[in-house]
């Protein structure tokens, strides 16, 4: 028997430690569509399905496989789902600014003064605990 859709999204969703108010954010929806998506009484749309799967970090036909999600439905899913936040760009941007400033003479002081600022607004911006703490860990690796 199939697992639902709505047990496997409030799984993911608790596996995160989000609230369902934190997940409706993060979808541009109301907390009651979460909760009735999670007991089963709606059923998301393809649009919901990846952005769901792009939170989760996976893709939308991986989040509804094995699920109750109608095939019709699956099948006008897209392959994939956008998985990363702005925070996680971000870190990526700072690794590769971080390998060029080693090879590069001189531009260390102002990178990291550039990037502890950069982090500090992120921070102050982020509403994730997870996102939060890998800025947090990032600024903290740059002094």
């Amino acid at each position: 028997m199939p697992e639902a859709l709505g047990a496997r999204i409030g799984r993911l969703r608790a596996e995160r430690g989000w609230t369902q108010e934190q997940l409706a954010i993060r979808l541009a929806a109301s907390r009651v569509a979460v909760s009735h998506f999670e007991m089963g009484l709606a059923l998301p749309s393809e649009r919901t399905v990846v952005l769901l799967a792009g939170l989760f970090k996976r893709e939308p036909h991986e989040l509804v496989a094995g699920t109750n999600y109608p095939p019709a439905k699956a099948e006008r899913l897209p392959g994939v789902a956008c998985r990363y936040t702005e925070a996680e760009h971000q870190l990526a941007l700072l690794r590769r600014d971080l390998e060029w400033a080693a090879r590069a003479e001189g531009s260390w002081p102002r990178l990291v003064a550039e990037w502890r600022a950069r982090l500090a607004d992120l921070i102050a911006a982020a509403e994730d605990q997870g996102e939060r703490k890998m800025l947090e860990e990032a600024l903290r690796g740059l002094n």
